[in-house]
């Protein structure tokens, strides 16, 4: 069997969803326009320049929500959908996914955004196994602000994908072929674990170490 693993923001999204989501929440007037968009901005710096504080940006994002019904979340994660994330959706990165699963590969996405924000738009893509930053819940259900386990971030990555396959009774190098997909040097200790990284609408740092290391390049939001 083949193992086949994307990355979500950058890779099969144009845009990062867990940024994207902090901008519909302002649209919402749940959150100040000013200080909570400057913030943001700060923490999607961070994250680009390999810095960032996931544990505080969990706190930071899932501020303005948590508090707040199910029944209003249900519905503004329903708007977010259909306003800001179906519009995003692009027929190459749908291609590309549904044709590792016609394949019969292993299909999982990665992501470090949270589970809340990504189990959605991973159900748009047809990818039913989904590996996020998973955040921590009361025991009536509701986001404390904080995370629980691993985030699936950076390191994260491979000791969350090593915990999914062993649930499964499988490790990486089960796999006659493993590959990763990813727009970003945030997740270079997971391709450099699989057998075949794809730098897939790389940034210049990642593309110059695609080059370095003879690893494909791919730009799905240039087909």
């Amino acid at each position: 069997m083949k193992l086949t693993l994307f990355d979500l923001d950058g890779t099969l999204l144009p845009r990062d969803s867990d940024h994207a989501f902090g901008e519909f929440v302002v649209t919402l007037g749940w959150a100040d326009r000013g200080e909570f968009r400057r913030r943001n901005d700060a923490f999607y710096d961070d994250y680009l320049a390999g810095r960032l504080d996931i544990d505080a940006y969990v706190d930071f994002a899932t501020a303005p929500w948590r508090h707040r019904a199910a029944a209003e979340l249900a519905a503004a994660t329903a708007r977010f959908l259909d306003e800001v994330v179906r519009p995003m959706l692009h027929p190459a990165a749908l291609g590309l996914v549904q044709r590792h699963q016609r394949e019969g590969d292993l299909v999982a996405i990665v992501t470090a955004t949270n589970d809340f924000v990504t189990r959605p738009i991973a159900g748009l893509l047809g990818v039913d196994e989904l590996i996020a930053t998973d955040l921590a819940r009361d025991e009536a259900g509701r986001v404390t602000g904080t995370i629980d386990g691993v985030p699936a971030f950076r390191e994260g990555k491979i000791a969350r994908v090593q915990q999914w396959l062993a649930a499964r009774g499988r490790a990486l190098g089960d796999f006659e072929r493993s590959t990763f997909y990813s727009d970003s040097t945030n997740d270079l200790p997971l391709l450099e674990r699989v057998s075949h990284p794809v730098a897939t609408n790389p940034g210049p740092a990642l593309e110059r170490i695609a080059q370095e290391r003879g690893w494909p390049v791919l730009r799905i939001f240039q087909t």
